[in-house]
């Protein structure tokens, strides 16, 4: 057995489980079938109820809270925070442009403060444990949300966050091509993630050392995995992904690929949860 130290462990991560049924249903058989241990909800999407329901028929998968502040629906009334969604309660799908807008519109962190909270109280209101939040498109780490959803931790038990960096000279050696796409988010996510390092040390919430498949951006396939499980570096690591059914079911099968499962076994390689770390 490796020693401690140089134990790799890896949390397999579904982002968007809630959003329709073809991303339940790969998020279930990826679980019970591969290598899938947790993933992350939305709570204002069609298909979250369903979704929690699975999730109780399978309590050995871990399940988050994907903080939803850009593209989808909000907990909240429009009539409640209409400087965040529109008429209907939608987001805006435009990542710039939002995050600009929540960057530098100081009147509006009073309505982020309230769609936080009420994402936070549906997930509570389900029953399931809380395994981890991050934010839908790493939304969580902006430097306006970031500190508001630090504010919330104590009063509800968030003690796992997701701190995104995906290493790039590794990634550089695993695949090729989008390099400008690759290069900007490596850097955008290393300086947010450095600034939001300490504020997870002083109040005690865990994360992993490293996060794959931000610079993969819905490419996490069977050859990626294969690739990376063998330089997967000593320590905790995350891989996620966006396994679905339609969509994106290249991604579903690489978590449920033979190949992948039987490298994971050979590499010694443990999966785990957030709330195991």
């Amino acid at each position: 057995m490796a020693r401690p130290e140089l134990a790799r462990r890896l949390i397999v991560n579904a982002d968007d489980f809630g959003r329709s049924p073809a991303i339940n249903q790969a998020v279930i058989r990826a679980h019970a079938e591969g290598i899938l241990t947790t993933a992350s909800l939305m709570m204002n999407e069609p298909a979250t109820a369903e979704a929690v329901a699975l999730a109780r028929e399978h309590p050995r998968l871990g399940v988050g809270l994907h903080l939803s502040l850009l593209c989808g629906s909000s907990a909240l009334p429009a009539s409640q925070i209409p400087g965040l969604v529109n008429d209907r309660g939608e987001f805006s799908d435009r990542p710039v442009a939002v995050g600009f807008k929540y960057f530098v519109r100081h009147n509006l962190r009073a309505q982020l403060r309230k769609e936080i909270r009420a994402q936070l109280e549906r997930f509570r209101a389900t029953g399931l444990t809380l395994d981890h939040v991050n934010g839908h498109l790493h939304l969580h780490l902006h430097p306006t949300v970031f500190p508001i959803l630090m504010a919330e931790t104590a009063e509800f038990g968030i003690r796992r966050m997701r701190l995104t960096r995906d290493p790039f000279w590794l990634n550089a050696r695993l695949a090729s091509g989008r390099w400008l796409y690759r290069t900007s988010h490596a850097f955008i996510y290393r300086c947010l993630s450095a600034r939001a390092r300490p504020s997870l040390q002083r109040q005690g919430i865990r994360h992993t050392q490293r996060v794959f498949g931000l610079l993969q951006n819905a490419l996490v396939d069977e050859a990626y995995v294969l690739r990376l499980l063998p330089e997967l570096p000593a320590g905790d690591s995350e891989l996620y992904s966006h396994p679905s059914l339609d969509e994106f079911k290249h991604e579903f099968d690489a978590l449920i690929s033979p190949r992948v499962k039987d490298l994971v076994q050979r590499r010694s390689i443990e999966l785990i949860r957030y709330q195991d770390l």
